[in-house]
């Protein structure tokens, strides 16, 4: 059961990062090409869009699953596979949680606030120049902090198996 807890904590978290990374490699590179309306009003529809369960699951599903599976090696006593989950947890949720929720979140919903149709294009262009930077910005630290979290667990993994096959 222990295992089974900590496998699903890398799966989540690497659906995670693999998100951040698909996006910072696909979707911002597209979203470059396009007009500013197009580019603002993409980004309030997919920042509607992504408020679903299933993102929820592989946004907060990580965080809660390493704590879980920190307790469960901490009450085995596989102290460095603890300390190696409870490092992951700790980046999770300061540069993935942390950032989306200080910074992305923050940007998404002024830019909800905003009624598009009424901006002239030179306010469109200034508009879009302070969200994407920003935006963007953020998005790279979170990109980085899920996939050294994820990393972190499969490190995690390897050595608790190794010292439960020891064990055996």
């Amino acid at each position: 059961m222990k295992s089974t807890i900590l496998l699903t904590a890398i799966i989540l978290t690497g659906l995670s990062a693999g998100l951040f990374y698909a996006w910072q490699v696909s979707i911002i590179p597209g979203t470059k090409k396009v007009s500013d309306l197009t580019y603002l009003e993409s980004m309030q529809s997919i920042n509607r869009e992504i408020l679903n369960p299933w993102f929820f699951i592989i946004f907060f599903g990580p965080l809660l699953l390493m704590i879980v599976s920190a307790i469960e090696l901490h009450k085995l006593d596989d102290t460095q596979a603890f300390a190696i989950v409870l490092i992951a947890a700790v980046i999770y949720v300061i540069g993935t949680i942390g950032v989306t929720s200080f910074g992305n979140v923050p940007l998404n919903n002024a830019l909800e606030a905003k009624t598009l149709t009424g901006f002239s294009l030179e306010e469109l262009k200034g508009l879009r120049e302070a969200y994407e930077s920003k935006w963007n910005q953020l998005h790279v630290i979170r990109t980085i902090f899920s996939v050294i979290s994820f990393a972190m667990l499969l490190w995690a993994s390897k050595v608790y198996f190794m010292a439960s096959s020891t064990n055996l």
